[in-house]
């Protein structure tokens, strides 16, 4: 059950890492988790200086975000949490 239709932080953050499980370029999670651009560069700063999220260079001047170990942890904890909150509707 959601409480409202605005996604929490959490949610947005969830949405990110799993796009970015198998490597996404920006405008591909972008699109995928429904952002602009500048909710996308706030987003992936975050993650990134936290060390959920890596930049990988796959080219020139192609750039790939990559999820983390950590950031695989974190994913398995917001799942565990919503699903004990109830949330299962994500």
């Amino acid at each position: 059950m959601k409480m409202n239709n605005r996604r929490s932080n959490i949610e947005i953050i969830a949405d990110m890492l799993k796009v970015g499980e198998n490597g996404a370029g920006k405008t591909e999670i972008m699109y995928s988790v429904n952002m602009s651009y500048s909710q996308i560069q706030k987003y992936l700063g975050f993650l990134m200086s936290r060390g959920f999220i890596n930049k990988v260079k796959v080219g020139n001047p192609a750039v790939t975000y990559q999820v983390t170990d950590l950031g695989l942890k974190l994913l398995k904890s917001i799942d565990s949490v919503t699903e004990m909150l109830g949330w299962l509707d994500r």
